[in-house]
Protein backbone atom coordinates (compact mmCIF):
# COMPACT_ATOMS: atom_id res chain seq x y z
CA UNK A 1 0.00 0.00 0.00
CA UNK A 2 1.19 3.49 -0.77
CA UNK A 3 1.87 6.17 1.80
CA UNK A 4 -1.07 7.12 3.98
CA UNK A 5 -2.83 10.33 3.09
CA UNK A 6 -4.64 12.62 5.48
CA UNK A 7 -6.87 10.83 8.01
CA UNK A 8 -9.87 12.98 7.07
CA UNK A 9 -9.49 12.00 3.41
CA UNK A 10 -9.32 8.33 4.40
CA UNK A 11 -12.42 8.71 6.58
CA UNK A 12 -14.39 10.37 3.78
CA UNK A 13 -13.37 7.72 1.26
CA UNK A 14 -14.26 4.97 3.71
CA UNK A 15 -17.70 6.47 4.30
CA UNK A 16 -18.17 6.79 0.53
CA UNK A 17 -17.42 3.09 0.08
CA UNK A 18 -19.84 2.25 2.89
CA UNK A 19 -22.48 4.28 1.05
CA UNK A 20 -21.81 2.25 -2.11
CA UNK A 21 -22.12 -0.99 -0.15
CA UNK A 22 -25.19 -0.17 1.98
CA UNK A 23 -27.13 2.19 -0.27
CA UNK A 24 -29.03 5.26 0.92
CA UNK A 25 -29.49 4.04 4.50
CA UNK A 26 -25.77 3.72 5.15
CA UNK A 27 -25.94 6.18 8.08
CA UNK A 28 -28.14 3.72 9.98
CA UNK A 29 -25.64 0.88 9.63
CA UNK A 30 -23.50 -0.28 12.56
CA UNK A 31 -20.39 -0.03 10.38
CA UNK A 32 -20.97 3.71 9.83
CA UNK A 33 -21.43 4.36 13.55
CA UNK A 34 -18.38 2.25 14.43
CA UNK A 35 -16.10 4.01 11.95
CA UNK A 36 -17.14 7.47 13.15
CA UNK A 37 -16.82 6.49 16.80
CA UNK A 38 -13.38 4.98 16.22
CA UNK A 39 -12.12 8.08 14.41
CA UNK A 40 -13.54 10.37 17.08
CA UNK A 41 -12.04 8.30 19.90
CA UNK A 42 -8.61 8.26 18.25
CA UNK A 43 -8.29 12.04 17.90
CA UNK A 44 -5.11 13.23 19.53
CA UNK A 45 -5.73 15.94 22.09
CA UNK A 46 -3.43 17.77 24.45
CA UNK A 47 -4.45 15.47 27.33
CA UNK A 48 -3.90 12.23 25.46
CA UNK A 49 -0.73 10.82 24.00
CA UNK A 50 -1.36 7.97 21.62
CA UNK A 51 1.38 5.39 21.39
CA UNK A 52 0.15 3.94 18.11
CA UNK A 53 -1.07 7.16 16.58
CA UNK A 54 -1.15 5.90 13.00
CA UNK A 55 -2.59 2.47 13.81
CA UNK A 56 -6.26 3.36 13.31
CA UNK A 57 -5.44 5.29 10.17
CA UNK A 58 -3.54 2.32 8.73
CA UNK A 59 -6.39 -0.07 9.61
CA UNK A 60 -8.93 2.29 8.03
CA UNK A 61 -6.84 2.59 4.86
CA UNK A 62 -6.54 -1.20 4.69
CA UNK A 63 -10.30 -1.63 5.12
CA UNK A 64 -10.88 1.04 2.48
CA UNK A 65 -8.67 -0.88 0.06
CA UNK A 66 -10.67 -4.05 0.79
CA UNK A 67 -14.04 -2.34 0.21
CA UNK A 68 -12.86 -0.77 -3.06
CA UNK A 69 -11.42 -4.04 -4.31
CA UNK A 70 -14.61 -5.95 -3.53
CA UNK A 71 -16.74 -3.33 -5.31
CA UNK A 72 -14.49 -3.30 -8.37
CA UNK A 73 -14.35 -7.12 -8.42
CA UNK A 74 -18.15 -7.34 -8.39
CA UNK A 75 -18.39 -4.83 -11.24
CA UNK A 76 -15.89 -6.77 -13.33
CA UNK A 77 -17.63 -10.05 -12.48
CA UNK A 78 -21.01 -8.67 -13.60
CA UNK A 79 -19.51 -7.36 -16.83
CA UNK A 80 -17.45 -10.37 -17.89
CA UNK A 81 -19.14 -13.36 -16.24
CA UNK A 82 -20.28 -15.97 -18.72
CA UNK A 83 -23.96 -16.06 -19.57
CA UNK A 84 -24.23 -19.77 -20.24
CA UNK A 85 -23.80 -21.73 -23.43
CA UNK A 86 -23.52 -19.73 -26.64
CA UNK A 87 -24.22 -20.80 -30.17
CA UNK A 88 -21.31 -21.23 -32.61
CA UNK A 89 -22.55 -18.18 -34.54
CA UNK A 90 -22.42 -16.02 -31.40
CA UNK A 91 -18.92 -17.21 -30.51
CA UNK A 92 -17.68 -16.56 -34.04
CA UNK A 93 -19.19 -13.08 -33.93
CA UNK A 94 -17.47 -12.33 -30.61
CA UNK A 95 -14.04 -12.92 -32.09
CA UNK A 96 -14.83 -11.25 -35.42
CA UNK A 97 -15.33 -14.27 -37.67
CA UNK A 98 -18.24 -15.41 -39.81
CA UNK A 99 -19.20 -19.02 -40.25
CA UNK A 100 -19.20 -20.26 -43.85
CA UNK A 101 -22.55 -20.62 -45.60
CA UNK A 102 -23.58 -24.17 -46.34
CA UNK A 103 -24.83 -25.08 -49.82
CA UNK A 104 -28.58 -25.38 -50.22
CA UNK A 105 -29.36 -22.43 -47.98
CA UNK A 106 -28.78 -24.28 -44.71
CA UNK A 107 -27.12 -21.88 -42.29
Amino acid sequence: MAALGAPLRTLRALLRELRHAAGRSYRDSPAYRHVLAAFRADRVTSEKLCRAQEELHFQAATYLCLLRSVREHEALHREYHGRGERSPQEVAGLVGFRLPQQPGGKG
